[in-house]
């Protein structure tokens, strides 16, 4: 077998087998195929497209390619949630509380960001002392003790996924169906879990600017699961605007901890209930979706989820004082009100450009290496749909570079319109998608 027979095999929109696809994974895994004719093919997924058993093919030998950990020493049935990643996107320090503060299991492994802003795991090191690296029995001992960890992803996590995102990240074929379907669930299927929650953005910030492109790759990722054995469901949920106020590490965190005190951003709050409830009806907490959404809106009121986050951190070494004393997080040196420059209606916010706004400020990395600022980031004052009037606050920059806030005011004031008529609101969760069943609402 050769790689340059698949190659031109797939280049002419033909199906590659299951035999096929283990020796091109296996291979480029081993080193034996370089990395032009990984190239090549990426390019020629990306033009010809995959089958529904090619990708299914693909994503079970990226995730058998390293680590297929068993989660079976924790107890119960465990459940994991999966963003396809946004702008304020936080949910995951949210929801995890709330599914453990209601009895479910969430053993969670997280990535680092590139790109917008921190990933998860650098929100999590936000919080001074917290361990993002535990072995396998002090993570499974965590979960069972306080419902939930959330850590950083094993090194041989999906090598396979590691090297082919490496490369599609540098040969424009990123946003392919296929590509990000088998890259997502690769990793998913190795972590264990029994039931899988995706969260799929739609809109300008997200990798799916349309819904029906959302929608597609949701069903792609919810026939792999299903076809794995695992239960698995996706909401397709809005990033045209970012999530919540807070746009960096610190601040993120500040807001999650807010949501679950009762008194977060109402969208982001929204959101996290909706996928809070998902991931309780996953797991059989109740088989009615609104009885899952009053328990994790009750766990919520009381202040059990609040502390099951706070339980967790401690246990992995963090200071959860922080977490009820937000002064005593690290403060930005420099800050700067950006100011309207008329009366109006914030009629268009573009998410990806926010996003790039916090990363010139230092909460995100341009490049691997880059080191992230906790503290740095920005707080939106005014969103789509509100009411502005000439030298009010839009947003608030934060950042320990007192050269990037020029660049910072001047990018973010491209990113967001102000015009005369009051925008229609757009829905926070477009539609639910389960096996052979899609629900937009």
């Amino acid at each position: 077998m050769r790689m340059y027979d698949l190659i031109t095999k797939k280049k002419h929109g033909e199906a590659l087998t299951n035999e096929e696809i283990k020796f091109m994974v296996e291979g480029y895994v081993k080193g034996e195929i370089p990395d032009y004719q990984m190239s090549s093919m990426l390019m020629a997924i990306w033009f010809k497209g995959m089958n529904d058993e090619e990708i299914t093919e693909l994503t079970m030998n990226m995730a058998k390619s390293g680590d297929m950990i068993d989660l079976s020493a924790i107890e119960g049935l465990k459940v994991d949630k999966h963003s396809t990643g946004g702008v304020g996107d936080k949910t995951t320090l949210v929801v995890s509380p709330i599914v453990a503060a209601c009895g479910g299991k969430v053993a969670k492994m997280s990535g680092r960001g590139l790109g917008h802003t921190g990933g998860t795991v650098d929100k999590l090191e936000a919080i001074p002392g917290y361990r993002t690296t535990l072995d396998r029995k002090e993570f499974f001992d965590t979960v069972n003790k306080c419902g939930m960890s959330l850590i950083g992803q094993s090194g041989n996590l999906a090598p396979a996924d590691k090297k082919l995102y490496a490369l599609r990240d540098v040969t424009a074929t990123v946003d392919s169906i296929p590509l990000i379907a088998s890259s997502i669930m690769s990793k998913k299927l190795a972590a264990g879990s029994d039931c899988i929650l995706l969260d799929v953005k739609t809109g300008s910030g997200a990798f799916m600017k349309t819904l029906d492109d959302s929608i597609k790759l949701a069903q792609t990722m919810v026939a792999i699961g299903e076809g794995a054995g695992r239960r698995t469901m996706a909401l397709i949920t809005d990033m045209d605007t970012p999530l919540g106020y807070g746009i960096g590490n610190s601040l993120e965190v500040m807001e999650s901890m807010d949501v679950l005190k009762g008194k977060g951003p109402k969208d982001l709050t929204e959101v996290c209930l909706q996928l809070a409830a998902n991931m309780l009806y996953l797991i059989g907490v109740h088989d009615d979706l609104d009885e899952c959404r009053k328990a994790a809106e009750k766990v919520i009121e009381d202040g059990s989820a609040f502390e099951a986050f706070c339980t967790m951190v401690r246990e992995q070494g963090g200071d959860d004082s922080v977490l009820r004393d937000y002064t005593k997080f690290a403060q930005a040196p420099y800050t700067q009100e950006v100011l309207a420059d008329k009366d109006g209606f914030v009629t268009r916010m573009n998410a990806e450009e926010v996003g790039v706004t916090s990363v010139v400020l230092g909460a995100g990395r341009e490049t691997k290496e880059s080191d992230i600022d906790f503290s740095a980031g920005l707080v939106i004052h005014k969103k789509p749909g509100d009411e502005v009037k000439k030298g009010e606050s839009l947003v608030t920059l934060y950042t320990s570079k007192k050269e990037a806030l020029a660049e910072a005011e001047r990018m973010y004031r491209e990113a967001v319109i102000i015009g005369s008529e009051k925008p229609a609101v757009e829905p926070l969760v477009y539609a639910r998608v389960e096996k052979d069943k899609v629900e937009k609402y």
